[in-house]
């Protein structure tokens, strides 16, 4: 259990802790100097079962707030100092305040100095402590009258911590490992060492994390060793005080505190690290109403970091409420949902509010639309499968599960029994996953089936419908993965029939008209002759005799009863010709990892603009896909056959 100070400065907290654990928790030499603390101090004792309490001894003064949050975001259970003399201070209330809006509730009162006082102001203190208490998350906090100097007293708060040390809850560790780091330095022989917190999951002697942010993709990093609660460990966790040796491509002064330790997965690129987030925040009674657009600090994990506050429920936050908003920040940060933060003004003098974070992942626009705040409201629930499937309803073109999963911190295992007791249907897309509820699934099975009977009235003499351009009739923003899992789905239940390139309705059949076959019966043989450079239609005109406008529109016809393609402009294939080539761009995928122009023209011969329309029309139908100057079958099994059949 990590217990952290709050009060303030000169109320004896780091005396305190050293009475407790017998350590003076202040390191710095102009703090033993000067006789306060001015950052973040550290201090652990041993209890009888042999684990151990750690502290965070916090500094009071006003103009240190940033060091505080720097602490207290990462502690279990508040002890709150207060001087017998003095009684509350500003600092004690805003500290107060501030471990509210951090959502911490366990705690205790150190009424400290009561050898300085008689009996009459002890009681008429305990009474300050009450009254400041009231209505706050600390109302039935116990309080120990003690001396830190004398010892009276001591002895009976440590009991209490140790029995409730003992009674508490260890975090939860799933979920991906992630530590906020609040201090870096060298050590002779051991190297860079970063301590901090862990906020969830679990870290080990030889596992790889990432320090983000740092740079698109953060410096990668490898654990030597770590100390566990001031103790050598194989392994830390969640609500675990780390200290990591760390070696990798990166120095000291790479590393400063704000920045976080996290499993390579909770730092994958392009999702994150981030810019912005959205939120439920609060505005506690005692303070001014937040204004739309607000400049703040936002104190996050061990960050401090300027942004502004982008209401999305009016443009007035009243005090005492809440609601929610939009996060921006001036620089990156790593965030997942549930992460709490506590903003500041712009001179960083006042703490105007705090809050939650719901999404790392906002939209772009409508921010402010009756769906997205039904879903960010269904993202204050702990539970994420009541936001999953709220999303589910609302995507037509399928969850990014990856997405979900890092916004909840999911680690896999946690994520896929997620997605199978939500009944997701689960679509893979190259490393991404897509998730769409069963009704989801069913509802764009129904509407590709209605986009190809609309496509067959209106013109019953084609064959069917292209693939790609039955995927944008059916839903644009579907990815071609989850598509042509669809339509392979939908292909087995007999619902749906292909014929080469094309999809129809199994009870649709396209004809020529006896007129226009055998026409075409003339015609055909001048583009047999030459399957892989086929002449244009002003060519078959004058080697037919047969006028270009004539054959233009029989062209037209015969395409779209499937026997010819238009692979450019006036340049028709014949079918046949088109499974042939279809088969050398797979074979040269094969061979080479994709297909060029130059391979493809040695394979067929004439020229390479001829392969460069092949290529660019096979991107087209959707059999390929462009990666710069190359073409590459996709992987879709189905998508390989569509021109074979």
């Amino acid at each position: 259990m990590i217990i952290g100070t709050a009060g303030h400065i000169d109320h004896g907290k780091t005396t305190l802790v050293k009475a407790l654990t017998g350590v003076d928790a202040d390191r710095l030499p102009e703090e033993k100097a000067r006789g306060i603390t001015l950052d973040l101090g550290y201090a652990y004792a041993p209890q009888a079962d042999g684990s151990v309490l750690g502290f965070i001894d916090v500094p009071g003064h006003e103009k240190l707030i940033h060091n505080m949050l720097a602490g207290a975001t990462g502690i279990d259970f508040v002890l709150l100092v207060i001087a017998a003399d003095d009684g509350p201070m500003p600092q004690t209330r805003e500290h107060l305040e501030l471990l509210g809006l951090l959502g911490l509730d366990h705690g205790a009162v150190a009424l400290t100095k009561c050898d300085a006082v008689d009996a009459a102001r002890v009681v008429e203190a305990r009474g300050e402590i009450a009254a400041l208490l009231a209505g706050t998350r600390l109302e039935d906090s116990p309080v120990f009258a003690l001396s830190a100097t004398t010892g009276e007293g001591v002895a009976a708060l440590r009991a209490h911590l140790d029995a409730v040390a003992a009674a508490h809850r260890a975090r939860d560790t799933n979920g991906r490992f992630r530590l906020a780091i609040d201090r870096c330095f060298t050590l002779s022989g051991i190297g860079t060492v970063v301590t901090g917190t862990a906020f969830s999951g679990k870290v080990g002697a030889g596992d790889t994390a990432i320090i983000a942010p740092a740079g698109r993709d953060g410096l990668k990093a490898r654990v030597k060793s770590l100390h566990v609660q001031d103790r050598p460990a194989e392994h830390g966790q969640a609500g675990d005080r780390c200290a990591l040796a760390l070696t990798g491509d990166f120095e000291k002064k790479d590393i400063e505190r704000g920045m976080w330790l996290v499993d390579p997965a909770a730092a994958r690129p392009p999702h994150l690290p981030l810019l912005r987030f959205q939120a439920e925040i609060h505005v506690p009674a005692t303070q001014p109403a937040l204004k739309h657009w607000t400049p703040v600090h936002v104190h996050l994990g061990a960050a401090d970091i300027t942004g502004r506050v982008a209401l999305l429920e009016g443009d007035l936050l009243a005090p005492g409420t809440r609601a929610l908003a939009e996060i921006l920040l001036d620089r990156e940060t790593l965030a997942v949902r549930g992460d709490r933060f506590v903003l500041r003004d712009a001179s960083a003098q006042r703490s105007i509010g705090g809050g939650r974070v719901l999404d790392c992942f906002p939209p772009s626009r409508h921010k402010r639309s009756p769906q997205r705040l039904a879903l960010l409201n269904a993202l204050r629930d702990d539970d994420p499968a009541t936001s999953l499937r709220l999303l589910a309803e609302q995507s037509a073109a399928g969850i990014d599960l990856g997405r979900f999963a890092a916004n909840w911190n999911l680690a896999d295992e946690a994520a896929a029994t997620l997605w199978q007791t939500e009944n997701l249907r689960v679509v893979r897309s190259g490393e991404e996953q897509i998730g769409f509820a069963a009704a989801g699934w069913q509802a764009l099975s129904e509407r590709l089936l209605a986009a190809l009977a609309t496509e067959h009235q209106r013109a019953p003499d084609m064959v069917g419908v292209e693939r790609e351009r039955l995927r944008r009739l059916t839903l644009p923003t579907l990815a071609r993965a989850a598509f042509d899992a669809l339509v392979a789905e939908l292909l087995g239940a007999g619902r749906l029939a292909a014929a080469r390139a094309w999809l129809h309705l199994p009870e649709h059949e396209a004809s020529l008209a006896a007129g226009d076959r055998d026409l075409f019966a003339v015609l055909k043989p001048l583009l047999a002759a030459q399957p892989f450079g086929p002449p244009r239609v002003r060519d078959i005109a004058r080697d037919s005799g047969t006028a270009e406008d004539v054959v233009r529109q029989l062209f037209r016809r015969v395409a779209r009863a499937g026997e010819l393609y238009p692979v450019a402009h006036d340049h028709y294939f014949t079918a046949d010709a088109v499974s042939q080539l279809a088969a050398f761009v797979a074979e040269l995928t094969a061979a080479n990892g994709a297909a060029r122009a130059a391979d493809l023209r040695d394979r067929i011969g004439g020229g390479r603009k001829v392969a460069i329309h092949i290529l660019e029309f096979f991107d087209r139908i959707g059999y390929t896909r462009r990666v710069r100057d190359e073409h590459v079958v996709r992987s879709s099994s189905s998508t390989h056959a569509w021109l074979n059949q």
